[in-house]
């Protein structure tokens, strides 16, 4: 099996939006990664990443959006320019954010699209929609092979690949296992945050997501790599132990 990491874009904001505590000032630009896992059977993509129209205007993409006017968004090579999308054989998605599902759009709605139920139904629901800014735009549309699927879940029926339901960034945010490496995705924007806790100052619950870190957490004291969402020190493309 091999995991290959795709860097598909980049945002820059405030450090203090990110991790709490940091000094009003400063700005940090994050990646934003998306993964490609190949079995012998299967071309798994998890997360989209960014779509190019938004990168190239965000507030024409989305409309006027308080949350994205913090947000400075880079592109050099798009999902599409990265992976051959029609060869793709199922799609995961961590959570319903903008910078991990944006891509969604440039994928054939014929493939399988994975996600937690939680999830996909605080995605329809306005409240929710507008407390975790999500963009519906980003998911919306015949995705006639929806998968939802409720708590961890054994992926591919053989335990090579589990999803890990890590929620508090978002109310149905998930985690995957792909042997001894876990893609933690938001659960921790930076590697500390298993630690300290200092994650950014938005989230749907904040102890749920203590929670769910201190879950990762206790994989990585056992010996297993967890890879955090955005660590701009941590994060690089190209392929990546499993």
């Amino acid at each position: 099996m091999q995991v290959q990491r795709l860097i598909v874009g980049w945002f820059t904001c405030p450090a203090w939006l990110m991790r709490r505590g940091e000094p009003q000032g400063p700005l940090v630009r994050f990646p934003v990664p998306a993964y490609l896992v190949e079995t012998d059977e299967q071309r798994i993509l998890i997360d989209t990443g960014l779509h190019p129209a938004a990168v190239a205007d965000a507030t024409a993409h989305y409309g006027p959006s308080e949350a994205m006017g913090l947000f400075a968004l880079e592109q050099e090579l798009s999902l599409a320019e990265q992976v051959d999308l029609d060869t793709v054989t199922m799609v995961v998605l961590t959570h319903l954010h903008w910078d991990h599902v944006g891509g969604l759009p440039l994928v054939p709605s014929s493939i399988p699209l994975v996600v937690q139920r939680r999830e996909w139904e605080a995605g329809q629901d306005r409240a929710l929609v507008a407390a975790n800014s999500f963009f519906p735009r980003d998911y919306a549309g015949d995705r006639g092979r929806l998968v939802l699927v409720d708590g961890d879940h054994d992926l591919l029926g053989d335990g090579s690949i589990e999803l890990l339901l890590t929620p508090g960034h978002t109310p149905g945010h998930q985690s995957v296992r792909i042997g001894d490496l876990v893609l933690g995705a938001d659960v921790s924007h930076f590697a500390s945050g298993l630690d300290d806790h200092r994650f950014p100052v938005f989230a749907h619950d904040h102890d749920e997501q203590g929670r769910s870190a201190d879950r990762l957490r206790e994989l990585r004291d056992a010996g297993l790599t967890v890879i955090p969402g955005h660590d701009p020190d941590v994060l690089h493309a190209g392929p990546v132990r499993a």
